[in-house]
C-alpha cells in the first residue's frame, strides 16, 4: 500500500467510525434491534448429556419406504420425545422439531430416498433443539407425525407418513398452519446490546463465521467430508492463531456444530461492533477439476455467472435448514446516511479482499480472478467491512486432501491472520499494541 492510498485510507477510516456513531444513534431512536445467538455445546465431542444433566435421546437409524403414492419416514430413537411437522414449499420440505438428541447415523444417512422423499437433513437447530428436514419430490401431506414408544428393550419409532398432495391443497395447509411455521422458526436468540460505535475494547474485534452447521451440512464431498466440519475447524485454527498476536480479540458466530440463521449470523456482527467480518466456506461445482480459494464481496451485480450462482447456493442456506426465505431488510432507516455508511464499509471491504488475496497467493492456489463479488446475503452489515472466503473445493480430490491436512491449514491461516492484522494495523495502532 503506497503512503497515499495509506493517508486516504486512514482519512476515509475517520469519516466512517463518525458516520458509524450517527449511524448507531439513528437505529437507537428508529429502534432497531440486534440480537446474538445463544450456541450450545459441541455434541460431536460432549457426552450425550443435556445441559441440564438429562441423558439425551439418541437416533441409532433411520429408512424411508414406500411409493410415488405414499411415503413412509422412520427414525430409531433411544427414547420417545415429543415433536412437531410442518410443511414449506419453494422447495417443497417438511419439517420436524424435536429436542435435542445426538444423532449416530451412519455418514451417508440421508444423501437418497425413496417415493416422495429424495433426500433428508439432520442436526442440531438451536439450544435443546434438532430438527430433520426431508426434501420432497413435489406437494405433499402430512398424514400422519408421531412417536411410537418401543417395547421393553426396543427402540422407539419416529414416524412421518406423507401422501401426494396438489399444489392447491398444500398452499391450503400451508395457511393454516402458518402459526405452527412461526412458531417453529424462531431460533434461541436472545435480546442483546443495541449497536454502537465505540464498543470501549482495547483490540479490535474480528468476527468469524464458519458457514452452515447443524442440519444444514453444506457441500458433502463425495468422501464424506461436510463442509460445515472443514470450515469450523479452520476457523477454529485461526482464531488460536489470531489470539495469539495479542493484538485483535477474536469471536465466532458459531463454536460448534449449530445452525446460525444467515441474518443472525450478520446481527451477531453488528451487535459486537466487529472491525471484520469473514464469512468461511468450502465450495463445490460440477466441474471437479476447478480448484483454489476465492474472496468475495458484497455487489447487488455479480461479477460473473459463478460469483452469482454461488451467492444463490449460499443465500439459500435458511431454506435447507426448513427456513422460509425472507427478503432483504427493509425495515433499517433508508436514508442518505446509511447509503453513505454501506458505501464506505463495501471500500473497506474491497480494500481487505484485495490484501487477502494478495497474502493467500503467496501461500495456496487461486482460482483465476480470485476477488470476485455477488449479492450474499451474509456479507450485508452496511457498517461491517465483510468478506466471504472460500478455502477450496471439496468437489477437487486434490483440494480435499488439503483442506483436511493440518500443515496446509496452518500455513493458509497464517495468511489469512497476517491479511487481518495489516488492515487493521491503523486501529492496532491507535490501541497502543
Amino acid at each position: 500500500m503506497t503512503t497515499v492510498q495509506g493517508s486516504s485510507l486512514l482519512k476515509l477510516a475517520a469519516t466512517h467510525r463518525l458516520r458509524r456513531a450517527v449511524l448507531a444513534a439513528v437505529l437507537i431512536l428508529a429502534g432497531a434491534t440486534l440480537a446474538r445467538a445463544e450456541l450450545p455445546s459441541d455434541p460431536a465431542v460432549a457426552p450425550p448429556v443435556s445441559a441440564g444433566g438429562v441423558l439425551l435421546p439418541v437416533a441409532s437409524d433411520a429408512r424411508v419406504v414406500g411409493d410415488g403414492e405414499r411415503t413412509r419416514f422412520v427414525l430409531d430413537l433411544s427414547g420417545p420425545v415429543e415433536i412437531s411437522a410442518f410443511t414449506l414449499g419453494d422447495p417443497y420440505r417438511v419439517v420436524v422439531d424435536l429436542p435435542e438428541v445426538t444423532f449416530r447415523l451412519p455418514d451417508d444417512a440421508g444423501l437418497t430416498g425413496r417415493g416422495l422423499v429424495t433426500g433428508w437433513r439432520y442436526g442440531l437447530f438451536a439450544r435443546g433443539r434438532s430438527r430433520l428436514v426431508i426434501d420432497a419430490t413435489g406437494p405433499v401431506t402430512i398424514d400422519g407425525a408421531f412417536v411410537l414408544k418401543g417395547a421393553e428393550g426396543a427402540a422407539a419409532r419416529l414416524v412421518v407418513d406423507l401422501v401426494r398432495s396438489t399444489p392447491e391443497d398444500f398452499q391450503s395447509a400451508l395457511q393454516k398452519t402458518a402459526l405452527t411455521r412461526e412458531a417453529s422458526n424462531t431460533v434461541g436468540v436472545t435480546k442483546g446490546d443495541r449497536l454502537r460505535a465505540d464498543s470501549g475494547r482495547e483490540r479490535p474485534l474480528i468476527m468469524l463465521d464458519p458457514g452452515h452447521g447443524g442440519v444444514d451440512a453444506g457441500t458433502i464431498a463425495s468422501s464424506g467430508i461436510k463442509e460445515k466440519d472443514v470450515v469450523l475447524a479452520f476457523a477454529e485454527d485461526l482464531k488460536r492463531r489470531l489470539e495469539a498476536t495479542g493484538k485483535v480479540d477474536v469471536s465466532m458466530t458459531r463454536t460448534d456444530d449449530t445452525f446460525i440463521p444467515l441474518g443472525d449470523r450478520v446481527r451477531i456482527a453488528r451487535e459486537a461492533a466487529a472491525d471484520l467480518f469473514v464469512s468461511i466456506h468450502a465450495d463445490s461445482v460440477r466441474e471437479d477439476h476447478v480448484r483454489g480459494a476465492t474472496v468475495y464481496t458484497l455487489s447487488e451485480r455479480a461479477s460473473d455467472r459463478a460469483a452469482a450462482a454461488l451467492a444463490d447456493k449460499e443465500n439459500a442456506a435458511d431454506a435447507v435448514a426448513g427456513l422460509e426465505l425472507e427478503p432483504a431488510e427493509a425495515g433499517e432507516v433508508s436514508d442518505i446516511l446509511i447509503d453513505l455508511t454501506r458505501r464506505e464499509t463495501q471500500t473497506f471491504s474491497a480494500s481487505f479482499a484485495n490484501t487477502l488475496v494478495g497474502e493467500l497467493s503467496n501461500t495456496t492456489r487461486m482460482i483465476r480472478n480470485p476477488h470476485r463479488s455477488a449479492g450474499f446475503w451474509v456479507l450485508r452489515a452496511p457498517d461491517v467491512p465483510s468478506v466471504l472466503l472460500e478455502i477450496g473445493y471439496l468437489s477437487n480430490e486434490e483440494d480435499e486432501q488439503l483442506l483436511t491436512n493440518n500443515d496446509w491449514r496452518g500455513k493458509v491461516a497464517d495468511a489469512v491472520s497476517a491479511a487481518m492484522l495489516r488492515f487493521l494495523q491503523p486501529k492496532i495502532a491507535a490501541a497502543g499494541q
